[in-house]
This record gives C-alpha cells, sequence and structure tokens, in this order.
C-alpha cells in the first residue's frame, strides 16, 4: 500500500458569505507521507485540509481519500481519521488514562483497556497514566492528544498547528513520533508555522488567500522561485534594510538579528548593488543559499503586490 495515494483531489472550492475561502486547490498525498501546510493565519490551510479529509463538504470540486470518495463517502473516511486541533480539548480534572478510556469508550471500543494500554505505552505516557491532566506540561499534553488521535488506529491524522505553545524540546520528540507513523504507513497532513517543522516534512505547500501557490519538496519549492540569496553581517542593519528596499534589483529583506538576508531574482544585479552599497564600510557580505523562511516571506510580499487573490 504504500505507493498508493492517501489524498488525491482536484480543484477543490470553498465559499463562506462573499469571500471564497479556497480556490481550486488539487494536491496529492501519498501513504506514509507528511505532507505540511503553511500559510499566514486566515489563508486557508485548515479548510483546504477538512475539506480534502470528508470533514467539511467542498462547493465544487472531487477527489479521493484513503480511497473514499470525499463528497460520498465522508462517513466512511471518518472512521479512518485521526484528528488534533490546535487548542488542547480534553479533561484536565480527569487522569490521562480517564481521558483515553473516555475517547475510547466514544468510539465504541470492545477492546478499550487494551487499546488505552497501548496507547500510553506506545507514546511513553505509561508512568504518568494516572496524573491529572490539570497538572501536565505543555508537552505532556501535547502527546495525550497524539495518543487519542491513534486509539482507533487510524490510517491518516489531521494535525492543525499542534505545537504551537510548546517548548523546542518537545516540539522535537513530537516529531520523532510523527516519523515513527509515517514509518508505519501512517499519512499526516499538517499545518504549521514553525520553518525547522516544515523543513522535516516530506513535502509542502504554501496556501496564500485561498490559493496553493506552491507545492513540492523542501528544496523543490525553494528552486520554483528563482530566486538568491546574500547575507550582510554587522551593525546598524536595520537603517541598510530601509535602504536597500529602495534599490532596483532589491526584492527582500529580512533581518535575523545582525544578519540581514538580502534576496533577488536577477543575481548579477542584486551583488553589484550589495557591493556597492557596503562599499566603505566594515559590513561582510557573503552568498548563502536561500532558505524556506525567505521564500515564504518573498512568495507572500509578491502575492499581494501582485493582487494575486482567491476573491
Amino acid at each position: 500500500m504504500t505507493g498508493e495515494l492517501a489524498i488525491d483531489v482536484r480543484d477543490l472550492v470553498k465559499t463562506f458569505g462573499h469571500k471564497r475561502v479556497v480556490n481550486q486547490v488539487s494536491l496529492q498525498v501519498k501513504r506514509g507521507e507528511i505532507f505540511g501546510f503553511l500559510g499566514p493565519n486566515g489563508s486557508g490551510k485548515t479548510t483546504t485540509i477538512r475539506m480534502m479529509c470528508g470533514l467539511l463538504t467542498p462547493d465544487s470540486g472531487s477527489g479521493t481519500c484513503l480511497g473514499y470518495d470525499i463528497l460520498k463517502e465522508s462517513a466512511k473516511i471518518k472512521r479512518h481519521v485521526g484528528y488534533m486541533t490546535q487548542k488542547f480539548s480534553y479533561w484536565e480534572d480527569l487522569t490521562m488514562r480517564e481521558n483515553l478510556d473516555f475517547v475510547a469508550r466514544m468510539y465504541n471500543m470492545d477492546n478499550r483497556r487494551e487499546a488505552v494500554d497501548e496507547a500510553l505505552e506506545g507514546l511513553g505516557l505509561t508512568e504518568r497514566a494516572n496524573q491529572l491532566v490539570g497538572a501536565l506540561s505543555g508537552g505532556w499534553k501535547q502527546r495525550l492528544a497524539l495518543a487519542a488521535c491513534m486509539l482507533h488506529k487510524p490510517e491518516l491524522l489531521l494535525l492543525d498547528e499542534p505545537t504551537a505553545g510548546v517548548d523546542p524540546s518537545a516540539r522535537r520528540d513530537f516529531w520523532e513520533e510523527l516519523h515513527q507513523l509515517a514509518r508505519k504507513g501512517i499519512s499526516v497532513l499538517v499545518s504549521t508555522h514553525y520553518m525547522d517543522e516544515a523543513e522535516r516534512c516530506h513535502k509542502l505547500a504554501y496556501i496564500f488567500n485561498g490559493n496553493l501557490l506552491v507545492q513540492g519538496t523542501s528544496s523543490e519549492v525553494i528552486a520554483s522561485q528563482h530566486i538568491g540569496t546574500w547575507a550582510i553581517h554587522g551593525e546598524h542593519l536595520a537603517e541598510l534594510s530601509e535602504q536597500l528596499q529602495r534599490t532596483p534589483g532589491i526584492e527582500q529583506t529580512v533581518l535575523f538579528g545582525t544578519v540581514l538576508h538580502v534576496s533577488g531574482s536577477n543575481p548579477v544585479l542584486l551583488e553589484k548593488q550589495l557591493r556597492q552599497a557596503i562599499a566603505g564600510t566594515s559590513l561582510k557580505l557573503e552568498p548563502m543559499e536561500t532558505g524556506l523562511e525567505d521564500v515564504f516571506i518573498y512568495l507572500m510580499k509578491h502575492t499581494q503586490v501582485n493582487g494575486d487573490k482567491a476573491v
């Protein structure tokens, strides 16, 4: 089953009132693939994910999820999907075990005890099984939410910004768990704002104003924009950034502490302008590989300038 598509959708459209939230989105997700959705808040990420998995009916478009038609067989899809919301939604006055047992009851699982034990053990929660959830850190609550998603052994996980507000160590551990699940053939759709998490996805899609602007592997997404980037090291970079923003051939400047990233689509003109700008200063200029964050900022700015909107 590893060669099959978990999701195959075409031209999905969703409108709320007079606003088209998702505009003709088409994409494919393989089984065992971690597919990341990126884009600003309100860009249509969550709506797209829900439509692809039969949780929300599109106004138009078609496709399949886990082999089921997203329009006609949404009830069947839901039995094979685990959904983890951004906001923690379990009961803080119950223990971990009691929470999982309650979820197992909602699924009408016959082997509740065994399923709960397996979920606790699988995510390293056994020692904290009888601890009240309200006393847990964000990282442990996150693990509990993932365990609850996995109780009914879904083939597909939907994760809506699952690591928001979680410390870096817990985020790293969480992603290790996701890759373990992917190796077992479970597909994962995850929305995130963290670039280090985006780089850990097998494939990415960037959505802005309901439009799917780019998709592919991290390297494919970066290469698709054909921009070069230089790094400037030194002091007083904010003033330099303002100056460069008015310079022909320079399309983007982004400050990262004591480093200024400068990007443009004409590599010869870009280098010439930068060398002239820092001539006679102590600033250090060096070429660098364009990163995902540079590309996504570039995409968002240029889409806003060009007026490429779904409404």
